[in-house]
């Protein structure tokens, strides 16, 4: 395996970390996390890394991954178009017209959270 194949998948760790932190009931944006990691030019990495983390063992919350403005945009990676819908409506965080609802109040910000 080469360095930069090492790299990807021990940057793609650092992100489910920070992922599986992320309380039910909230979300966070792929820049936020990129910012957290300290690479904040990396949020369509940040993409990538929850594109493939449906197989990652221990599980992933991928789904409570969104866009800076609270929209959906991952949602085609779920299975069926409804699911990441359902499953951030069945932890409580109500969805319409694929964007969180009171996006800001339940944005959860790892920068702000893990340094208390």
């Amino acid at each position: 395996m080469s360095d930069r194949t090492n790299s990807l998948e021990s940057f793609f760790d650092q992100v489910y970390a920070v992922v599986r932190l992320i309380p039910r009931g909230r979300v966070t944006s792929y820049g936020a996390i990129a910012k957290y990691l300290g690479t904040a030019r990396s949020s369509r990495m940040v993409g990538w890394a929850m594109n493939s983390a449906h197989a990652v063992k221990p599980k992933v919350p991928a789904h409570r991954v969104v866009n800076r403005s609270g929209l959906l945009t991952g949602k085609h990676h779920f299975g069926s178009p409804t699911r990441m819908q359902e499953l951030l409506e069945k932890e409580g965080v109500k969805v319409k017209k694929d964007q969180v609802v009171e996006f800001k109040k339940r944005f959860w910000d790892p920068a702000v959270e893990l340094s208390l």
